[in-house]
């Protein structure tokens, strides 16, 4: 019954794998055609702002599904101590990734709030 349950959680990570790629992939295709249909109404350095934003957002919610897959292959493919410190690492570098790329979408780093100002970006 415990094996059964831990091949359906392995498949699950798999499956989520494969589902932020193809969001990633998705989103980057969405916001490709959108920047191409805009590319003669829109000021093309606000094109450009809302391509950014739509592909930014993408990319974070795919990371974020990333993140989900690699805990739960990691807790139920090989748990170990060495799978452990990887999925750490992986955390820490896509939160990196994550923050810089919310610094880049919305011009604040995660942790200020809407309204502050942004001195260091």
């Amino acid at each position: 019954m415990i094996e059964h349950l831990l091949e359906i959680m392995e498949q699950a990570g798999h499956v989520l794998s494969l589902f932020s790629v193809a969001v990633i992939i998705g989103s980057f295709a969405v916001s490709a055609w959108r920047y191409a249909r805009n590319y003669r109404t829109l000021d093309l350095g606000e094109n450009f702002r809302r391509f950014k934003i739509e592909l930014g957002s993408g990319l974070l919610l795919g990371l974020e599904i990333l993140v989900l897959a690699d805990v739960i292959e990691t807790l139920t493919v090989t748990p170990s101590y060495s799978s452990l410190a990887m999925l750490g690492s992986i955390v820490v570098i896509r939160t990196a990734v994550s923050w810089t790329l919310t610094l880049e979408v919305e011009g604040r780093w995660p942790w200020q709030g809407a309204g502050e100002e942004q001195e260091n970006a």
